[in-house]
């Protein structure tokens, strides 16, 4: 019976001796493993601190790239609106420039017949009750002539008197003048005209050429007669 019990205790000591063994031989195992996880853990750290600061670096140059670009192209939009502007106002100054040069034909060649108007209302003198309603009659049509012409831009120049300018008159004669000095204009030939500040037509004037040299028969004649008045007193000499 007591060989029994001792037996039974050297059981149960060798069994709590192995399940001792056995939790250091496991304790030893995790650590062993833990110790195997610890390089792993700091090889996948570093690896992804140098994965992260190659897309950092890579999104710095991928956005430095992106703002040159923004750059270039903001220079683009800037230029090609500039030069859209200024075809813009150079296709509207050239519509202008056209409708000028258009109206400036049209007038043109209504002038003509203004001057006609005018060289009839200072020739002709009306004296009979008819003649004088013929007058009226197309001197009214004159009046609305030349007053579509006002409402066109026209005016008409007043020359006479003035400085000569070749920009706006054009010298048809030149004579001598007491009355004027040298190049101011003695008399309108054909009057000019002004559209909206340019030049429609150009006034055909006369221009003084200024005083006139005194008359160079006038010593001679003088000489002439004090010759015979010496002639018919043939003693004046010895007196």
């Amino acid at each position: 019976m007591i060989e029994k019990q001792s037996d039974n205790v050297e059981n149960l000591e060798e069994n709590v001796s192995e399940e001792v063994n056995k939790n250091e031989d496991s304790s030893v195992a995790e650590n062993q493993v833990s110790e195997d996880k610890q390089p792993l853990e700091n090889d996948d750290e570093n690896i992804y601190a140098e994965d992260l600061k190659n897309t950092i670096t890579n999104n710095d140059a991928r956005l430095e790239q992106l703002e040159k670009e923004h750059e270039t192209l903001k220079s683009q939009y800037v230029r090609i609106a500039a030069d859209f502007d200024n075809f813009r106002k150079r296709q509207s100054r050239d519509q202008d420039d056209l409708k000028v040069q258009l109206v400036s034909k049209a007038l043109t060649a209504i002038l003509p017949i203004v001057d006609n108007f005018e060289r009839a209302r200072q020739q002709l003198k009306p004296e009979s009750e008819e003649a004088q309603t013929l007058h009226r009659s197309y001197q009214g049509l004159y009046k609305q002539l030349v007053e579509v012409l006002k409402q066109q831009g026209v005016s008409p120049m007043r020359v006479v008197a003035q400085q000569f300018d070749p920009k706006l008159h054009e010298a048809v004669l030149r004579e001598p003048s007491q009355e004027f000095y040298e190049d101011i204009i003695i008399e309108e030939l054909q009057r000019g005209y002004h559209l909206e500040g340019k030049v429609l037509r150009h006034a055909l004037v006369k221009v003084s050429m200024g005083p006139g040299q005194p008359n160079s028969q006038e010593p001679e004649e003088k000489d002439k007669v004090e010759v015979e008045i010496d002639s018919e007193n043939p003693n004046s000499e010895e007196n």
